[in-house]
Order: structure tokens, then sequence, then C-alpha cells
């Protein structure tokens, strides 16, 4: 009895180590939100890292989070730095291209609780007086990734957070 049931655990186990293996490469996750303002009162809110506390779904999780701000104040070479509890872990973020008033690249370095080194782009497309707003985060998907996703989709666990996000940014934007 006893090696039934350690066979049909090592099978189980098998089994999600194999589904892991054949997860992509590599995530995408991206959501849009439609907002009335124009593009060149959106960007500031994103290419400004000061600005980030008034809409960004991380920045409350955690009250005594330390921030520091470097480089340029916004666009081009800005850099926040932040560290903090479990729920917002340790980072850092660098503008690397600003497209006025259409596009922002951020590069973003998570340092706990994981490495992690992904790409965030904001690309803004205005049409009369509503910008549409997209968010996209893209990287590699390591091994542990990969398994974590067999469980649970990235886009499910991230996507949840750019919505609100979004939402907190139309609000700001639309005042």
């Amino acid at each position: 009895m006893l090696k039934k049931i350690a066979i049909g655990l090592a099978a189980i186990i098998v089994i999600i180590l194999v589904m892991a293996l054949l997860q992509p490469n590599s995530f995408t996750v991206k959501r849009s939100i439609a907002i009335k303002a124009p593009a060149e009162k959106i960007l500031p809110l994103i290419s400004d890292f000061h600005q980030w506390g008034s809409w960004s779904p991380w920045e409350h999780l955690d009250p005594a989070m330390k921030r520091t701000f470097s480089g340029s104040t916004n666009g081009n070479g800005a850099i926040y730095d932040w560290s903090g509890n479990d729920d917002v872990g340790s980072g850092r973020m660098e503008v690397i291209a600003v497209t006025v008033p259409t596009n922002v690249t951020i590069k973003l370095d998570f340092f706990k609780p994981f490495e992690a080194n992904n790409v965030t782009e904001f690309t803004l497309d205005t049409k009369g007086d509503t910008t549409t707003v997209n968010w996209n985060m893209r990287g590699p998907m390591p091994f542990l990734s990969k398994l974590m996703c067999v469980f649970v989709s990235m886009d499910k666990m991230i996507g949840k957070d750019f919505e609100k996000g979004l939402a907190n940014m139309k609000t700001v934007a639309e005042k």
C-alpha cells in the first residue's frame, strides 16, 4: 500500500515538473483603461516617480516603505528605489525611454522577495478627449516562476494590481 502511495506521489511530482517545463520562457501582462484627459496630463503621472504615490497600487501597502529618488527628476534617467515589508519587497525602477506624449519605458528590477528583471511600458493613445493608457510588463520566466505558474497565472496574479493602478490613475487624471 505504501509503495502505491509513493509511486502515486512521485507521478504527481513528475507531472507537475513536466507541466512547469512546458510553460513559456517569458511572460507578458497587459491592461488598458480609457481616461478622459489628454496624454500631456497623464504622461507626468508615469514618467515622474514622485507622482506614483497618487495612483500606484503598491505605494500604500507598506506605510513604512523606504523610497529613494535619484537621477533625473522625471523622464529618462529617473530612478526610484524602494524597500519595504513582504507585500512590497525591494527593487528599483528606471525610466529608460520617453516619447512625449505617447510612451514611457521602465526597467524594473525586483530584489526581494525574489529577483526578477522586467520591462514595463506605458503607451498613451489619444482620440478626441479620451486617452487610452496601456500598461504592459514583460520578462523572462525562470524555472521557479514556471513552477508557480502551474498553479496560478502571472496574468491573474499581477493583472488585478494593474487594473487597480489604472483605475487610480484615471481618478487622478480626470480631476
